[in-house]
């Protein structure tokens, strides 16, 4: 066993900001770790996201919250709704200013090539910025629809999954909605089941 394996074995647990899942996992996720939050729409996928953060900020940790479909709006008045805050969480909403501009010019690369490596860099920029202990991104729905096909979107995310392996950070995500098309794409990660809360 190496010392990083060793190191994992025995590292604290991350809590979920959820008790009762807390306890179902014997006090939380293994640090450092990349995990997908699945369920259908509706399941509390963008609930569990948003307690997790708030767990960290109220620890002393620097959190982002990536949100690809969701405004920032949107998330506040979630927050609102259970009473919560979201000062001291780095909201980063993708917005189409954010994207490229219509006088870019493509001549040898189709445009979602462009508008996805534009999208993670523009992430990407957050995060070196940040330096969180913990991160989620909700939800990837964005960045299937500018992968177009399952194998480029599947080499985003373990590109993802590698950048943050060199991290102490643990990511949380969320997948489109269709479940078993996340299953193909994500299969590398441990799954959280929203449907079994």
């Amino acid at each position: 066993m190496t010392n990083a394996a060793s190191a994992d074995v025995i590292a604290t647990p991350v809590s979920t900001g959820a008790r009762g899942l807390d306890e179902l996992l014997l006090g939380g996720l293994t640090p450092n770790r990349m995990y997908l939050v699945e369920g259908n729409p509706g399941t509390g996928k963008t609930t569990l996201a948003l307690q997790f953060l708030l767990c960290g900020r109220d620890a002393g940790e620097k959190t982002v919250y990536v949100t690809l479909s969701e405004t920032v709006r949107e998330l506040e008045a979630i927050a609102r709704s259970h009473g919560w805050s979201l000062e001291g969480v780095e909201l980063f909403q993708l917005s189409p200013a954010e994207g490229l501009k219509p006088e870019d010019q493509y001549t040898l690369y189709h445009p979602a090539e462009v508008e996805l490596s534009e999208t993670v860099k523009s992430v990407l920029e957050v995060i070196e910025r940040v330096q969180p202990a913990r991160v989620v991104f909700d939800s990837l729905s964005e960045l299937k629809l500018l992968a177009r096909d399952p194998l480029r979107y599947r080499r985003q995310f373990l590109a993802l999954k590698e950048y943050f392996s060199g991290r102490d950070c643990t990511v949380v995500m969320t997948p489109p909605g269709e479940i078993e098309y996340a299953n193909t794409i994500a299969r590398p990660l441990p799954v959280w089941v929203a449907r079994l809360l």
